[in-house]
């Protein structure tokens, strides 16, 4: 799919990435972790470890759709009650299966053009920042990039996840520019780009297919890009 190239760069000084799926394959990766996960803990464990795994995904969505507080100070408590666990057990899962794991696939799973459009991102002198809703800061630093600013769960002021416009409005501050000077690319129309328009911001959302109303891309040196990696 060629993007719509008609994108206008001119007044944009930040430009902030979603991380996954947007940085890098989602599934690919997730299937290499359930093949480690089978392979290191079948039966009885292998299966508790998904129930909780499952149980925290689905509520971290349902606590995005809701647009709750704290979401970090009671998910793993919520995780814990739907998988049956201790909090203590949900704790050690997600920061292995989620944070620590997957860690060493990323760069084979990220995008290809990212490095460069990084670079040309910087040396055109705007701004690079970083909003997720899972912890970001180890993941970058395992694909090779290098952000501004970052806004997620592992960082202080995090409280709400995408689509609130909350964690993109942090990040427009901390950057020091206006949110019609923002552009938010992501992977998911409903959720980063609702936290866009919300804000006041653009988006750009990666996708293989158009999406009704919004400015899609497929790949990261589709036209819409052009300008950047031209050097404008």
């Amino acid at each position: 799919m060629a993007a719509d190239p008609g994108f206008d760069w001119a007044d944009i000084r930040l430009v902030a990435f979603d991380v996954d799926g947007t940085l890098y394959r989602q599934r690919p990766l997730r299937l290499r972790m359930a093949l480690a996960l089978a392979l290191r803990a079948g039966g009885a464990g292998g299966r508790r470890t998904l129930r909780v795994l499952s149980a925290y995904r689905r509520l971290r969505e349902d606590y995005g759709e809701a647009e709750r507080d704290d979401v970090e100070a009671t998910l793993v408590a919520a995780t814990a009650a739907a998988a049956g666990v201790s909090a203590d057990e949900v704790t050690r899962t997600v920061a292995e299966w989620i944070h620590r794991r997957p860690l060493p696939h990323l760069r084979a799973s990220m995008y290809a053009g990212l490095p460069g459009l990084f670079a040309a991102i910087r040396a055109s002198g705007r701004t690079i920042g970083i909003l997720s809703d899972y912890p970001a800061a180890a993941k970058l630093a395992a694909m090779g990039l290098a952000a501004d600013h970052m806004h997620g769960p592992d960082t202080p002021d995090f409280t709400r996840l995408k689509p609130s416009p909350h964690g993109l409005l942090a990040l427009i501050a901390a950057a020091g520019v206006a949110p019609h000077q923002t552009v938010l690319v992501g992977d998911r129309p409903e959720r980063d780009g609702l936290a866009a328009r919300r804000a006041g911001a653009h988006s750009l959302i990666r996708k293989s297919k158009p999406v009704a109303g919004w400015t899609c891309f497929a790949r990261y040196d589709d036209p819409v890009f052009a300008p950047l990696l031209a050097g404008a």
